[in-house]
Parts: structure tokens; C-alpha cells; sequence
């Protein structure tokens, strides 16, 4: 990773694209195997990020060529005793809890393996761009535990019930193009461009109002679930969160006066 990159522990940097961020999974030697120290990197790196208002998208991105991340680090959880498991479960949590909670569009840059709590990671954005080459899956009961970085939630959630059945019960590898058909990914990319598409559909969101973004990503997760009458409530709460903001009076003059915005982002 190149010098300008910062840095959040050995394993996680934080690329900038102008009001875009791209969060950059580096543990290319694991495949990006999600260790104790790389989810509290994650994490961290998530707490940065949510707190810049200059930030209007975050891209999650990895740096190994043939996978995006392959899930938790196995070897590093079979060497731990009970009660270590028990104390590193809130920080495992944290990492995919970082991705999930970002106040701004997340988006998912994905290639090759996605795994377990790679894809978990993945799920946690907002959407998801995938090469050719994506692999993805939640095979956890294989190896006898469950999907406990969000999949059991967010799967259902991204294609509903009885498909997220199936393929959590199953815990069947799925490659790209049935990824695409089944909505397990939302673009479907040729081989090694996930990271570019990602970033410039990054870039054109980014172009919106800031303040109206992050209102929007919040009633639309918050009113997910809730009966009709109780959305409108949380839609109601966040139009008026903008609707008197620096940000609704430049989009408005920026109409009228047929010219780019300049979002003042409050």
C-alpha cells in the first residue's frame, strides 16, 4: 500500500478519493482471514471514518488479487481456550458492527473469495459490486458454528427467508453470475474491475448532498421491518432533519440557478 494511505494496525488502511474514502482490507498473506488485531483495525478505522463529515461514501477494497476476504482466521480461533473465545467474540463483532453502522453509502468491492465473514463484511454494505471472478457464501455450519457477523440477519434481509435458508443450511459456495441472479450481489462486473465500478459509482453518489445521504441510509435502515405507518414516522423524522438544512437551501439555489452544487454538508 502506498505511503499516502493511513494507517488503522498492520492489516487496514484508509485510502482518500476526494469526498469518497476506500477502506482497504491488507493482510494479503491470509487472504485477508479476519484476525483479533485486523477486526479491531476494522473497527477503528470505521469509528474515523463515521466521525469525518467530509466522507459522503466509503468503498470497502482488498488488496489481495484473488480474494476479497475469506472470513474469520481459523487458525488463530482454534488455538484459543473457551474463555479467550468468550473475550475476543465483542471485538470480532465490532469489525462487522463498524462496516453495518457507517453512517454514509457503503458499497463492497468484491472479487474472488468471500466468505463466511468476508461476505458478512459485504453484507454489511449498502450494495455490493463483484467481478467475474466472486466466489461467496456463508458456510459456517460446516465447520459447526453459524454465521455471527450478521448473516443470519442481513442475508434474509438482501433476499429473503427462504433463500437465505437455503443457502445458510446448505452453506454452498456461490459463484458470480448465480450471485447476480439470486441478489446476492447488486452489479456484476468483468474480471478486475470490481474496485474501479466500485469507486465510480462511489463518486457518483458522492455528488449528492451529503446531509440528504446520510438522512436517507438512516430511515431506510431504520424503517426496514417496521409496519408502513411506523417507516413514514422514521421518514418523516429524517425529512425534517434536511429539510431545513445548509444543504436542502444550496440544492434548491443550485436548481434554480442551473449550476452545480456546492453542498456546504450541514
Amino acid at each position: 500500500m502506498s505511503a499516502e494511505q493511513e494507517r488503522f494496525g498492520e492489516f487496514v488502511g484508509v485510502r482518500r478519493h476526494g469526498h469518497v474514502a476506500e477502506l482497504v482490507l491488507d493482510r494479503p498473506k491470509a487472504m485477508n482471514a479476519v484476525s483479533t488485531d485486523m477486526a479491531r483495525s476494522i473497527a477503528a478505522a470505521c469509528d474515523a471514518l463515521g466521525a469525518d463529515p467530509g466522507v459522503r461514501v466509503t468503498v470497502v477494497t482488498s488488496s489481495h488479487e484473488r480474494a476479497f476476504c475469506v472470513g474469520a482466521d481459523l487458525k488463530e480461533r482454534n488455538s484459543f481456550t473457551d474463555a479467550e473465545l468468550v473475550r475476543q467474540r465483542p471485538v470480532a463483532r465490532g469489525a462487522y458492527t463498524g462496516v453495518l453502522e457507517l453512517p454514509m453509502p457503503t458499497i463492497a468491492a468484491v472479487h474472488g473469495f468471500a466468505l463466511g465473514g468476508g461476505f458478512e463484511l459485504a453484507l454489511a454494505c449498502d450494495l455490493i459490486v463483484a467481478d467475474r471472478t466472486a466466489v461467496v457464501g456463508l458456510p459456517e455450519v460446516s465447520v459447526g458454528v453459524i454465521p455471527g457477523g450478521g448473516g443470519t440477519q442481513l442475508l434474509p434481509r438482501r433476499v429473503g427467508a427462504a433463500r437465505a435458508a437455503e443457502l445458510v443450511f446448505t452453506a454452498r459456495r456461490v459463484e458470480a453470475a448465480e450471485a447476480a441472479s439470486l441478489g446476492l450481489v447488486d452489479q456484476l462486473v468483468d474480471a478486475g474491475r470490481d474496485r474501479e465500478e466500485a469507486l465510480e459509482l462511489a463518486a457518483r453518489i458522492a455528488g449528492n448532498s451529503p446531509v440528504g445521504l446520510r438522512a436517507a441510509k438512516r430511515a431506510m435502515r431504520l424503517g426496514h421491518g417496521l409496519d408502513l405507518r411506523a417507516g413514514l414516522e422514521v421518514e418523516d423524522a429524517a425529512w425534517r432533519s434536511v429539510a431545513f438544512s445548509g444543504d436542502r437551501a444550496e440544492g434548491v439555489a443550485a436548481f434554480n440557478e442551473k449550476r452545480a452544487p456546492q453542498w456546504p454538508g450541514e
